[in-house]
């Protein structure tokens, strides 16, 4: 699923520094002469294209980058130490644009791929350099360019790293909206997602993911029926299926045959996407007493004939969705899924 995630930033170079004017002084050395160096280039600004991001959300906390300026020159033809260049890391697939001018800067599409966006100033010239056979005493210097600025967009297009499968009115919208940012439409009564909603889940910095909320598959969305068909094939492109189960439907359905349904309807549309890597999520844990909770679970997983891994949470209070979204984060990572499951 191709969700475009942006963000507005800004760059500077680094400044030159300025040439140094200095003569030499010294005893026994009347005409020393000039010896003022060059002064240093300051810093360049470029994006790099790392493997372990997947969002732009960092770039919602800092917006501002500045690269340093050069040093200045200095005497006994000292020259100003060089800036570093400044790297900032994007997401593979991050696409940059010249707010000002709306011209495409580049599109770091490979690992490790660098763009520069801002040039870092030129060193300025000490008055050494203009010293010559009639000008034994110059006095002339200049002093270090600027660097330059850019107001950038970063767009992002990106595939969704976990998509959540499931009936309508399973508590897929209200946990995408529980775990992110999304805010799809939500109600208490019998109610199905009519578009596709992605959100960011981000855990801390450098480490955040894409969620996917398609419309509930009904019985029958192989062939045509509902909305859930046009989605399906979204699915196929995440690395991760959520199988959210409704353990006490409203309308009084029993929600290993709605497990069933979903699996079925999986396989007629594709064996990839019925084979691809899939957890079952319990939700609505908070409609059912405590001492109930765990007996009804059970038996969902005994008769659905579930081996895989299992969480029980509940999308409206938050209860066990933060456990799930670290798991999942570390699946991602590519963790080993029984260390993950511990």
């Amino acid at each position: 699923m191709k969700f475009v995630d942006e963000a507005k930033i800004s760059v500077s170079a680094g400044k030159g520094g300025d040439g140094c004017l200095s003569f030499r002084r010294e005893k026994y050395v009347p005409r020393g002469g000039p010896d003022g160096g060059d002064g240093g280039d300051g810093g360049s600004v470029f994006f790099k294209a790392v493997a372990n991001l997947n969002t732009l959300i960092d770039f919602r906390y800092k917006r501002i980058f500045k690269a340093k300026n050069g040093e200045q020159g200095r005497g006994s033809e000292c020259t100003g130490k060089g800036a570093d260049d400044l790297i900032i890391e994007v997401p593979i697939g991050t696409m940059v644009y010249d707010i000002d001018t709306e011209e495409c800067l580049g599109d770091l599409t490979e690992a490790e791929s660098t763009l520069l966006v801002a040039q870092g100033g030129f060193h300025g010239l000490g008055n050494t350099r203009y010293k010559s056979s009639t000008n034994r005493a110059p006095t002339q210097t200049t002093k270090g360019s600027a660097g330059e600025h850019r107001d950038l967009k970063l767009e992002l297009k990106v595939l969704a790293d976990v998509g959540l499968l499931g009936m309508p009115n399973a508590g897929k919208s209200t946990l995408i909206s529980q775990v992110s940012a999304a805010r799809p439409k939500v109600a208490d009564y019998p109610f199905t997602t009519l578009h596709p909603n992605l959100g960011v889940v981000s855990l801390e910095v450098h480490r955040s993911f894409v969620i996917a909320d398609i419309p509930g598959v009904i019985e029958g969305a192989a062939e045509g029926l509902g909305l859930g068909i046009q989605f399906l094939k979204h699915l196929a492109r995440t690395k991760l299926l959520l199988h959210v189960i409704d353990i006490a439907p409203f309308d009084g359905t029993d929600p290993v045959e709605n497990a069933e349904a979903i699996t079925r309807e999986l396989g007629k549309f594709s064996k990839d996407l019925a084979t691809k890597p899939r957890w079952l999520v319990l939700n609505k844990t908070d409609l059912v007493l405590d001492e109930e909770q765990e007996a009804i679970c059970q038996d969902i997983i005994k008769r659905f004939n579930w081996t895989g891994p299992v969480f029980e949470i509940s999308a409206v209070t938050g209860a066990g969705t933060q456990v799930l979204m670290h798991k999942i984060m570390r699946n991602i990572e590519g963790e080993d899924l029984d260390d993950i499951m511990l």
